[in-house]
């Protein structure tokens, strides 16, 4: 079992690598996966009884290689043209998976479609895994792939750093979309979906490699490490939710915290301010204080406004009346999200009954937060997010 592990870890680390590889050299990404998977099912079947070969990827991308230039073949053949003659393999280089990133996010595909493909194409997990992160039936992100795939071929896409500036903001969305699904998943039985926020920790980490001097990407990436620092200490042993002010300190990850304060103290230092910073220094607020007690709310609050100006959001709304509540008392916070209420962003969504009643319990209105906490339970699909809910209600019988 364990050779076994050992040949999966090597096909699935190289994957994404030799994918890249052979679309840059040939171009055509559906038929490129296809000769890809071939390389693979041959590595699955001959390694185990000839042992794995010294340069791994090397040794895929030549029969990857081989497959695509014979598939160009048949097809040149069946259109009467002259054949293909034996291009030397292409070598794998280190933006590979950057610019497979980049034509995951094609602008032909819309959001839905660019995080599945991203995962499939770069990220090298399986139709099936993808699924079960997504909590998607297999056969829907079979079907979203294979469309992505083939409006990607039908748009012309091509294997480019040179339209790397264009869909930064695409990338950066996608891998912030990837990362928010894995640290809170939006349905389903569990609160986390590590594979998904490890996966968008790493393509964010190689983005920042390749783009060292932008600012939003740094941003990005301090954001996702300081959110996820908090990861061990977000539930109980029974998987139930720990609310922030509730969580042991002591439990975060602190190599993250460090590594993601670095990163955005440089960035603020030295780039222009965006989105994806001031969320990364909101986040540096409140990991770098001891205790709940310690926060430094009115900092926090005033990194909202910047937030709000900046990239005006319900989600950001929200988080803005929380910290206002907290520097100037629920009451205050009670009547903004009146005001805020009315944003059809905002109409039934869950957490808004949750701050209301989370707002309501502190101002001591014990019998109107019950009733908010549990509809706000009603509205989520978490179930981690449903019990806790419920457990608030309860508490306040």
């Amino acid at each position: 079992m364990g050779v076994l592990k050992s040949f999966d870890d090597v096909l699935r680390a190289a994957a994404p690598q030799v994918l890249g590889a052979v679309v840059r050299r040939y171009g055509d990404f559906d038929a490129s996966e296809d000769a890809v998977q071939e390389a693979l099912l041959a590595a699955a079947k001959q390694w185990p009884v000839d042992g794995v070969p010294g340069d791994p990827r090397a040794w895929l991308i030549r029969v990857a290689s081989r497959r695509r230039i014979e598939l160009l073949r048949n097809e040149e053949a069946r259109r009467r043209r002259e054949a293909v003659p034996p291009d030397p393999p292409p070598e794998v280089r280190g933006d590979d998976e950057l610019t497979l990133l980049l034509l995951c996010c094609h602008p032909a595909l819309t959001p839905v479609a660019q995080v599945p493909l991203t995962l499939r194409a770069v990220g090298g997990l399986t139709t099936a895994e993808i699924a079960r992160a997504l909590l998607v039936p297999e056969k829907t992100i079979g079907q979203r792939i294979s469309r992505a795939k083939r409006k990607i071929q039908e748009a012309g896409g091509r294997f480019s750093l040179s339209s790397l500036s264009g869909r930064l903001p695409a990338v950066r969305q996608t891998l912030y979309l990837i990362f928010n699904e894995g640290y809170t998943a939006s349905s389903g039985p569990s609160l986390h979906r590590v594979e998904l926020s490890t996966e968008a920790i790493r393509l964010t980490r190689q983005l920042h490699e390749r783009l060292p001097s932008d600012g939003e990407v740094a941003g990005l990436l301090a954001l996702m490490l300081l959110t996820d620092a908090r990861r061990p200490a977000r539930t109980r042993a029974d998987g139930g939710l720990v609310p922030l002010a509730a969580q042991d300190r002591a439990l975060w990850n602190r190599a993250f915290i460090d590594e993601g304060v670095a990163v955005i103290t440089e960035a603020l230092r030295s780039t222009a301010i965006g989105p994806f910073q001031l969320q990364a220094a909101i986040a540096a607020v409140h990991a770098e204080a001891t205790s709940a007690a310690d926060t430094d709310w009115p900092q926090i609050l005033q990194l909202y406004r910047l937030l709000a100006a900046a990239a005006p959001g319900p989600m950001v709304t929200l988080n803005r009346i929380v910290a206002l509540s907290e520097v100037d008392g629920p009451l205050v916070g009670l009547r903004a999200l009146d005001e805020a209420a009315g944003d059809p962003a905002l109409a039934g969504h869950h957490r808004v009954a949750a701050v209301r009643a989370h707002l309501l319990e502190r101002a001591g209105d014990l019998d109107a937060a019950r009733e908010e906490y549990l509809r706000a339970a009603r509205l989520t699909l978490s179930l981690p997010e449903r019990r806790y809910l419920e457990s608030r209600a309860a508490g306040l019988r």
